[in-house]
């Protein structure tokens, strides 16, 4: 069982997200990483919650470790103010009411996820400056409406804007920069001796916008 578990949210391998994705997990030595464009899946909840469909292997087994991860980290673009419909579907079909969340008798919800940490790298093509007047729809409904809603007690985002017309400079300090992360966690999530818990306190003062 690997310790964190990386969702690539992107359909294409070849992607600026996906790449991310690789190099976080590669600096944290201890990672999962579960592309979903690699899962065999219908993506689409055709009964809503009314009638429960049957889950794939590949859902099985994402369930599974996610339940298992002590850090889950999502990657994924900003598409028309939301995810891929990859993403969405992923989220529609893996998180289920009483196994994933569930609500208490007032009606709360309660995450049945164990995760202590997660992680939310979301790329855009808009602008920083542009973002209070467009704002970052995704960010709210994957960090708050989907993986903390889950049970993911601390989600940190880091965005990374104006991607579209990045310089390779720029890219590369985003690489280097998931890298960075993704080593910091790894000794987070390996240990509990002073490096782990210098590490984690290094984390938590990372700067949540690019």
């Amino acid at each position: 069982m690997s310790s964190a578990l990386i969702i690539d949210g992107h359909p294409d391998a070849g992607s600026l997200t996906a790449e991310l994705a690789r190099r976080y997990a590669a600096a944290h030595g201890d990672a999962r990483v579960l592309a979903l464009r690699d899962l065999d899946f219908d993506p689409s909840l055709r009964f809503g919650y009314r009638r429960r469909m049957q889950l794939e292997p590949d859902l099985i087994d994402a369930k599974r470790a996610l339940a298992e991860a002590r850090t889950v980290v999502v990657f994924t673009p900003l598409w028309w103010g939301s995810v891929p419909a990859l993403l969405k579907g992923f989220f529609d079909r893996a998180l289920l009411p009483q196994q994933e969340y569930r609500y208490s008798k007032l009606g709360m919800p309660e995450g049945l996820l164990t995760a202590a940490n997660g992680r939310l790298f979301l790329l855009a093509d808009t602008p920083w400056f542009l973002t209070p007047f467009t704002g970052l729809p995704a960010q709210t409904h994957v960090a708050r409406g989907t993986m903390r809603f889950c049970g993911i007690r601390s989600v940190r985002t880091t965005r990374m804007l104006g991607a579209k017309d990045a310089s390779p400079a720029r890219i590369e300090s985003w690489l280097s920069r998931a890298e960075t992360l993704g080593r910091r966690d790894g000794l987070r999530d390996r240990g509990t001796g002073p490096q782990a818990m210098a590490a984690e306190a290094a984390s938590s003062s990372v700067v949540a916008t690019s």
